[in-house]
């Protein structure tokens, strides 16, 4: 089962479904690492805009699964987690030394969302998540 699969079980409850999946959240500095190298003497202003990045992704994802709507909404989903973080992670990049162009951010945002969608779900994941909540 795809990450995407997993979200779409999640989102039939959010409370739950948002704590699943920040529960299973790929660390912070694991991404931060691969998306910044470069940084590592300011890594934590990377690793707080990637954590905004990935927080972001998880809340628009919840609200297109909320709202039914998973396939063919990409350009509108990357809008909206673009509309969340844009600006607090080109700040925090700023402060890292890292300028951020609008399009670095996107391309940001695309990786964070590749390599969530590249992670297996663990099995525990997998089967709360196809167990409806009541």
């Amino acid at each position: 089962m795809s990450f995407r699969s997993v979200l779409e079980a999640i989102g039939k409850d959010f409370a739950k479904g948002l704590k699943f999946a920040l529960t299973y959240a790929i660390p912070v500095e694991s991404l931060a690492a691969l998306l910044f190298p470069a940084s590592a003497p300011v890594m934590s202003a990377a690793e707080d805009a990637t954590t905004l990045i990935q927080n972001s992704v998880f809340a628009v994802e919840q609200k297109f699964t909320a709202a039914g709507v998973q396939s063919g909404t990409g350009a509108e989903k990357l809008a909206d987690v673009l509309a969340l973080s844009q600006g607090a992670v080109t700040t925090l990049l700023s402060q890292a030394g890292i300028a951020a162009s609008p399009a670095y951010v996107a391309d940001l945002v695309n990786a964070v969302v590749a390599i969530l969608n590249a992670v297996p779900a663990p099995a525990s994941a997998v089967n709360s998540a196809a167990s409806p909540s009541k």
